[in-house]
């Protein structure tokens, strides 16, 4: 399976994942048509629940360990975009100004999120629109954002 232990399909594409023991360390979004593998580990067959009770109903809450490697200021930016609720957006601005930060370096921090869906970087938009996702501004990961915003009804 090569560097996921889990590769699922999704309504935009396919998430990789990846583990390490009981702790989620890494979703990345794949393209449309990429291949699926089952879980190799119990605790990438939880995630794939997960995930999967979140695709059915965006209300579902994640009870998953994560561990997710970044810097002070990054790991600041996760934990503001994990209060968001669903439904509702903020912008890279705002969240900015809630943590002393600019705008610019939320934004970097959004597009080294290790976790998104899980960490819901999709919910910080740019002032004039959805803004770019996973470091892109078009194609299918800005797609990718905008199925999940529409998915928990959220209204940009």
């Amino acid at each position: 399976m090569g560097a996921f232990d889990l590769v699922m399909a999704a309504p935009f594409g396919a998430l990789g994942v990846s583990t390490d023991g009981d702790r989620l360390t890494r979703i990345v979004f794949l393209p449309p048509g990429t291949p699926t593998a089952p879980a190799s580990t119990a605790y990438a067959e939880q995630v794939r629940r997960e995930i999967a009770a979140y695709l059915a109903d965006p209300d579902h809450v994640f009870q998953l360990s994560i561990e997710a490697a970044g810097t002070p200021h990054q790991q600041r930016v996760w934990a503001a975009m994990r209060r968001i609720p669903r439904g509702h957006v903020r912008r890279y601005g705002d969240l900015a100004a809630e943590l002393g930060s600019a705008a610019r370096a939320v934004g970097q921090a959004c597009g080294a999120n290790p976790c998104p869906v899980v960490v819901p970087c999709h919910r910080v938009v740019a002032a004039s629109g959805p803004g770019g996702f996973a470091n892109a501004r078009d194609g299918y990961l800005l797609d990718t954002k905008l199925w999940l915003l529409r998915h928990e009804g959220a209204m940009l």
